[in-house]
C-alpha cells in the first residue's frame, strides 16, 4: 500500500513515499521536491558474510532521462559514474555507515537512482534522506534515522538547501548530516570564513535536520514497517578472552609505545605469534579455527582499548606526543626538473609529492554532466599507491577514496586560485601520497600550495590543512566530566592524528584554510553525534596548528615566483 509523508524545510516541501516502486527491496522510498525525484532502495542479505569488515555498498546513479537529455559519446547510454556521482555516493555512505550495529557483516547495498532533476534543488540531499528512510522502514538493523541538509550564507543570513543562483552569492557551501543527538558528517567549502561562523553554520544545519528525522519516523509508523531483524554480534568465549587479554596486554602495550609505524606493526605480529604459541597449541582443527578468529578479535579490542586508555587517562599518544603537538614537518620545492612546479611535503610518516602542470584553454576538462556540459580549468588529482603503506596491491584506476581526497584538497585550494582573466592557464595539480600515516588529504593541500607557488601561479594566499581526532567515553565514577545532554563525558581532542588514532578514535575532523579563514572542512564521526562544544575546541586547536604549518610553508617559499617556469 502506498504511503506518503510530507514535510517542509527552508520553504521547500519534501515528500517521502513508499509502497509503489521497487517492492521486492527490503526498503524502498521515492523522495521528491518540486520536479526532483530519487528512488532509493536498500537490500541486506539475510546471512552474515565471512568478511572481517562491514560490506556496505552505496551507489548513486544519474539517469540522463532525468533531465530530458541523451548522453554524449558513441554509446549514447550512461557509463561509469562521474566524479560528482562518486562524491554524492560518499556523502550518502558516510552518515549511515556508523549507524549499523557493531559486528554486522551481512552484505548490504543502497542504490539511489536519480529519476528526475531540474537543477533547482541539491538532489544529493534528497538521496541521503532516501537512504536513511529506506533503511529505517526496512527490517534491516539500522539505528537511524539520519538526514542531511546543505547550508549556504548570503549577506550574513543562513539558507538551507539553496538554489544554484543563491549559491553564486554564498560565501560557504556546507553539507551537514546527523541524528537528533548531534552531527555525523560535515563536508564543505568556504571563502575564508572564521571558525565561529562555520560553527554557527553547523548549528543551523543541525536544527534543520529535525523535520526530516520526524518525517522518517512518521513514515515508519504509518507504513506498518516490519520489526528489525534480530542480530547479535558474535561473542568471544569469556574464559578464552580473559586468558588472551592477560597474555597479550603487555605485548600490545609494548607495540603501542613504538614510534615508527612499521616497528609497531612488527610488534603486533610478534604478539599474534605469541598468542598462537601459547593459546592455540594442541587444539583440534575445528576448535583452533574458532579460537584463532577469536584471538584476532581480542587483539583488535586490546589495540582499541589500550590506545584509548593511554590518551584518556594519561594524555599520551602512540608516538609519545601530547594531544596538541604537530609532528615534525619539512617542506621542499623545485623537486622535479620538468614539471612547472613541484614540492615534497613531509609531516611525520606522511609524505606527499605535489606537482603543477600549466596548459592552455585547449587543456580544459569537458564533462558530460546530468545538467549540461561543464568546463573545468582547475583540476586536482590525488593518487594513493599501495607502497605508501608498505603493502602490495593493484596499480591502476582510481578508487572512491582517491576521488574523495582529491576533491577535498581541490575545494581547499579553489578560493585562492586566480581568475581566468588574471591568469589564463589551465592548472592541473597531481598529489602523490608516497607515505601514509595520517591525513594525506591535508598533506596534499600543503604540498599543492608549495607546488603552486613554485610554479609561479599567483595564488591569493598559501593554504594549509590539519586533521584532528577525538577520544570520548562516559565519565568514570568520581570524575567530573563535561555535561552534554543527560550524559557526562570525558574526552580528548587530538591535533594531527595518525592512522591508529583515526582507526580507534571517534572522529576524523579536517580543516584547511589560510591565515584569513577556512576554505574547506570535512568531518566523519563514529559515535552518535559530536556536541558542538567539542567541535568548538577542535576548531580552535586546528587553527593554531594551521598557523604553525603556514609559518613553515612560508619559510620555504614566501610568495609565488614572479615568473612561470619556461
Amino acid at each position: 500500500m502506498k504511503t506518503t509523508v510530507t514535510t517542509s524545510i527552508g520553504g521547500n516541501q519534501i515528500s517521502i513515499e513508499t509502497g509503489r516502486m521497487a517492492k521486492q527491496a527490503d526498503g524502498s522510498v521515492v523522495v521528491s521536491c518540486g520536479n526532483n525525484m530519487v528512488l532509493v532502495t536498500a537490500v541486506s542479505n539475510k546471512k552474515q558474510s565471512e568478511l572481517d569488515f562491514f560490506p556496505l555498498q552505496v551507489e548513486y546513479i544519474e539517469k540522463f532521462y532525468a533531465t530530458g537529455k541523451i548522453p554524449g559519446g558513441y554509446f549514447k547510454r550512461e557509463g561509469k559514474p562521474t566524479t560528482d556521482a562518486v562524491l554524492a555516493a560518499r556523502l550518502i555512505d558516510r552518515p549511515i555507515r556508523p549507524k549499523f550495529p557493531e559486528g554486522y557483516r551481512a552484505e548490504t547495498q543502497v542504490v539511489a537512482t536519480v529519476m528526475s532533476a531540474d537543477g533547482a534543488f541539491p538532489i544529493e540531499i534528497l538521496a541521503s534522506l532516501g537512504a536513511s528512510a529506506a533503511l529505517h522502514i526496512s527490517d534491516i538493523p539500522f539505528e537511524g534515522p539520519t538526514a542531511a541538509v546543505q547550508v549556504a550564507r548570503i549577506s550574513g543570513q543562513f539558507i538551507v538547501n539553496p538554489t544554484p543562483q543563491q549559491m553564486e552569492k554564498s560565501d560557504m557551501d556546507i553539507i551537514v548530516a546527523g541524528t537528533r543527538n548531534g552531527l555525523l558528517m560535515v563536508e564543505g567549502e568556504a571563502k575564508f570564513v572564521s571558525e565561529a561562523d562555520v560553527l554557527a553554520a553547523l548549528k543551523f544545519g543541525h536544527q534543520n535536520l529535525i523535520p526530516l528525522l520526524n518525517a522518517q519516523d512518521e513514515l515508519r509508523e504509518r507504513s506498518g514497517s516490519k520489526a528489525k531483524r534480530e542480530f547479535k554480534a558474535p561473542q568471544v568465549d569469556e574464559g578464552f578472552r580473559a586468558k588472551a587479554e592477560e597474555l597479550l596486554s603487555p605485548a600490545i602495550r609494548e607495540a603501542l609505545n613504538a614510534v615508527i609505524k612499521q616497528d609497531r606493526y612488527a610488534l603486533y605480529g610478534k604478539a599474534a605469534k605469541l598468542g598462537e604459541e601459547k593459546l592455540l597449541a594442541g587444539l583440534d582443527k575445528e576448535t583452533m579455527t574458532v579460537r584463532k578468529k577469536e584471538m584476532g578479535v581480542v587483539l583488535e579490542d586490546l589495540k582499541y582499548k589500550l590506545s584509548r586508555e593511554a590518551i584518556l587517562d594519561r594524555a599520551v599518544r602512540v608516538d609519545g606526543r601530547d594531544v596538541t603537538t604537530v609532528r615534525p614537518i619539512s617542506c621542499e620545492v623545485s623537486i622535479l626538473p620538468r614539471a612547472h612546479g613541484s614540492s615534497l611535503f613531509t609531516r611525520g610518516e606522511t609524505q606527499c609529492l605535489g606537482t603543477v602542470t600549466l596548459g592552455t584553454g585547449d587543456d580544459e576538462q569537458m564533462i558530460d554532466a546530468l545538467l549540461g556540459n561543464i568546463k573545468r580549468r582547475f583540476l586536482l588529482h590525488y593518487n594513493f599507491p599501495p607502497f605508501s603503506t608498505g603493502e602490495t596491491g593493484r596499480i591502476g584506476g582510481t578508487n572512491r577514496r582517491m576521488i574523495g581526497h582529491g576533491a577535498l584538497a581541490e575545494k581547499a585550494l579553489l578560493p585562492v586560485i586566480p581568475t581566468r582573466l588574471s591568469f589564463p592557464y589551465t592548472i592541473r595539480i597531481v598529489s602523490e601520497a608516497f607515505s601514509s600515516n595520517g591525513s594525506t588529504s591535508m598533506g596534499s593541500v600543503c604540498g599543492s600550495t608549495l607546488a603552486l607557488m613554485d610554479a609561479g601561479v599567483p595564488i591569493k594566499a598559501p593554504v594549509a590543512g590539519i586533521a584532528s581526532g577525538l577520544m570520548m567515553r562516559e565519565a568514570k565514577a568520581g570524575i567530573v566530566g563535561k555535561l552534554f545532554g543527560k550524559n557526562k563525558y570525558e574526552y580528548k581532542v587530538l591535533t594531527d592524528i595518525q592512522g591508529p588514532e583515526d582507526h580507534h578514535g571517534d572522529m576524523d575532523f579536517k580543516v584547511a584554510g589560510t591565515r584569513q579563514g577556512i576554505t574547506a572542512i570535512q568531518m566523519d564521526v563514529k559515535v552518535d553525534g559530536v556536541p558542538l562544544e567539542i567541535l568548538k575546541e577542535a576548531f580552535e586547536k586546528a587553527k593554531v596548528a594551521r598557523m604553525t604549518i603556514l609559518d613553515l610553508i612560508e619559510k620555504e617559499i614566501k610568495a609565488p615566483r614572479p615568473h612561470i617556469s619556461p
